[in-house]
């Protein structure tokens, strides 16, 4: 496995683009979740301290850093595509072949990547996340702190499933921006099988419980939104606000049944391909 991620790290670095778009992945999360945490003077008008109010306490900043820094994962998602089209627009991929490479470990040096990758970005957000709760959230015991940790798991979970699908969808057309376009079209056919459940059950919640089974909503579901909840913590009289934003294993485990089968998927294209 090490030998794999060594393979295509030492792809990666030789590209600069990919290193561009893997820099900022990284660092322009963090650098905006430490930006907001800071007191910012909007020139003398007024002061924003968003740590006032108090979306960095514990728990509740797991669920909010990990939700909005799960949005910067398309500039990754752009490292994933261009790995595949540069694979076949460079002819690399025939000549590792050539050199002893099978087609099972070249699918899964990719794969491992996207963990390797997924992994850092994980543990990044989480040490950010606690440095900052340490130091703004009113509540430090242990039990506080740590009680809502899972959402650093499904954050991880996401990021790997939304990249096995463009690792997908880089197999399966060739190009980057095609691999791209299709995660739009894909969108589209999600809410074009609600509105079809919609028509057959006459129900939006039924409606909804099919679309929580599809590849981009089953991962926005992992972290739900998190600024109802907030709005909940300033006005806790106000029951209809209440919604169910905790991770749930059930969801998880479609995300790594999509995980599974994009990585088995890219794997089957890749072995019927004539190269």
């Amino acid at each position: 496995m090490i030998r794999l991620v060594q393979l295509e790290l030492q792809k990666i670095w030789l590209n600069r683009t990919s290193k561009i778009l893997i820099f900022v992945s990284f660092i322009l999360p963090f650098t905006v979740l430490v930006l907001s945490s800071i007191k910012i003077n909007f020139f003398g008008f007024f002061t924003l301290e968003l740590g006032e109010l108090g979306i960095f306490n514990f728990p509740i900043i797991w669920h909010i850093t990990t939700f909005c820094a799960s949005y910067f994962k398309f500039f990754f998602a752009i490292v994933v595509v261009s790995m595949i089209g540069n694979e076949y627009s460079n002819k690399t991929l025939k000549q590792n072949l050539i050199d002893g490479l099978s087609k099972k470990e070249f699918i899964l040096s990719k794969f491992y990547t996207i963990v390797f990758f997924s992994l850092a970005a994980t543990l990044l957000i989480g040490i950010a996340t606690f440095c900052i709760g340490m130091y703004y959230s009113s509540y430090t015991e242990a039990s506080i702190i740590f009680r809502e940790v899972e959402f650093l798991l499904a954050y991880f979970v996401k990021l790997v499933g939304f990249f096995s699908l463009c690792l997908f969808f880089g197999m399966l057309l060739k190009r980057s921006a095609f691999a791209l376009a299709f995660l739009f079209i894909l969108y589209i056919v999600e809410w074009l099988v609600f509105w079809g459940a919609y028509e057959i059950f006459d129900s939006a919640d039924k409606a909804f419980q099919v679309k929580n089974f599809m590849p981009l909503e089953s991962m926005y579901k992992l972290i739900d939104q998190p600024f109802q909840r907030v709005v909940m913590t300033k006005f806790p009289d106000k029951a209809e606000l209440g919604y169910d934003y905790a991770v749930h294993f059930s969801e998880i485990a479609i995300v790594l049944g999509w995980t599974a089968l994009f990585v088995f998927l890219s794997y089957r294209l890749l072995k019927k391909r004539d190269l």
